[in-house]
């Protein structure tokens, strides 16, 4: 199939693309404003361990990522896509059944696994059909539509939790992936002819890996992704115990989150802006830079008495680290991508992959520091953005070096 014989039009077409990409944000951030009520019925002796809900997903779709571009290389788009919407939907539904925080995690877990699926095989499906500049307007057009869900996210959760509980939220998930099946299966023709497939191999996998890590500028780029990746998680993670149990404002959390992920969506449209005029590496240098300074500011500040102050400052702090991820991630995709052109496929899930595992690895121990307040995340943040910082230099110097 090609653009032209497409049964659908470039806006529907859109519209898919975007619900395909909105399942990880929305499996994310729905879950926020459930944390409570998990914690209270599953795990009332260590309310930290319900923030595993959202690390466990994480983990599951680094392990999907790593697998699912090269099966639907072998197997086509569609039966992939279908397929992990099949485990996503079987896992959401024992979550919802679940009656142990060990078995909604397992389900997290797993659900995540499927939900590699619309990540990586849509960006596939646009490379199919588009390519060159259309393809950049297909994608921006999708990443418009997709930055409204983190913002709307959590309120959806909150109002389901309001009728139902925190088993409805699953129960909303099944929906989300059977209405994205259903639209795939009836409009979506299989965009990949047979002819074009290519064999799966695990050797070839691993050997994209090592000549990966081999070249320094992707490994920096794969740990400073890992790096960034975990302080997303880690604050995703804390961040509603934080506005629940440290400052009191549990019911405020959707709306303030919502606000925070609308402005940081604009991070993208000032990096596109930047790029062209100041590069990837000195971009995401500064910005690293800077929120290291912003996170040393805050722990100066942790020990002002005024609880609201404690707040509006706690909210700058998100809002920066939301914002800086847009200014970072994309520029290390493309330093990665770089000298990669030759299996830009299997780089691509297997970047996808590490720093996606790596994060979810030490974000969790992070969300388990939580002891009521948020010093112990914003110290945290602050180190492995320090680390961050200083690997970028170093990859500056090796630049440097090699002219």
């Amino acid at each position: 199939m090609t653009k032209d014989n497409l049964p659908m039009s470039q806006v529907e077409f859109i519209a898919l693309c975007a619900m395909m990409f909105a399942t990880i944000a929305f499996s994310i951030d729905a879950m926020l404003p459930a944390l409570p009520e998990i914690a209270a019925e599953l795990s009332p002796g260590n309310l930290n361990h319900a923030t595993l809900i959202i690390t466990s997903f994480v983990m599951g779709m680094g392990l999907g990522t790593f697998f699912t571009g090269p099966l639907s290389d072998r197997f086509g788009r569609k039966v992939v896509l279908i397929s992990g919407a099949a485990l996503y939907s079987f896992c959401a539904f024992i979550g919802w059944y679940s009656q142990t925080l060990e078995w909604v995690l397992v389900a997290r877990f797993m659900m995540g696994v499927g939900a590699a699926g619309p990540r990586i095989v849509t960006l596939a499906i646009v490379r199919d059909l588009f390519e060159g500049r259309e393809m950049a307007r297909i994608m921006s057009f999708s990443m418009m539509i997709f930055t409204l869900v983190p913002a709307v996210a959590p309120l959806l959760g909150q109002f389901i939790i309001d009728f139902s509980s925190w088993r409805g939220i699953f129960v909303a998930f099944m929906l989300f992936s059977l209405i994205s099946v259903l639209w795939i299966g009836i409009r979506l023709p299989e965009p990949l002819a047979k002819e074009n497939r290519r064999a799966f191999s695990f050797a070839k996998l691993w050997g994209g890996a090592r000549e990966m890590w081999a070249i320094p500028a992707v490994r920096t780029s794969m740990l400073v992704q890992s790096l960034i990746f975990a302080s997303l998680f880690a604050l995703i993670s804390s961040v509603q115990p934080i506005y629940d149990q440290t400052f009191g404002r549990a019911e405020e959390f959707p709306i303030w989150f919502a606000a925070i992920a609308l402005i940081s969506g604009s991070a993208s449209f000032l990096n596109a802006r930047l790029v062209m005029r100041l590069g990837m590496r000195y971009l995401v240098t500064t910005a690293l830079g800077l929120q290291v300074l912003v996170g040393v500011a805050m722990i100066a500040a942790s020990g002002i008495d005024n609880i609201d102050t404690q707040f509006y400052a706690f909210a700058v702090w998100q809002l920066t680290g939301f914002f800086f991820v847009g200014m970072t991630i994309g520029n290390l995709n493309a330093l990665a991508m770089e000298p990669l052109g030759h299996m830009a496929g299997t780089a691509a899930s297997v970047m996808g992959a590490f720093s996606t595992i790596l994060g979810g690895m030490l974000a969790t121990p992070i969300s388990l520091m939580f002891d009521g307040t948020a010093l112990p995340l914003i110290a945290s943040v602050t180190v492995l953005y320090t680390f961050s910082f200083g690997l970028m230099l170093r990859m500056r110097r090796l630049e440097h070096a090699a002219a």
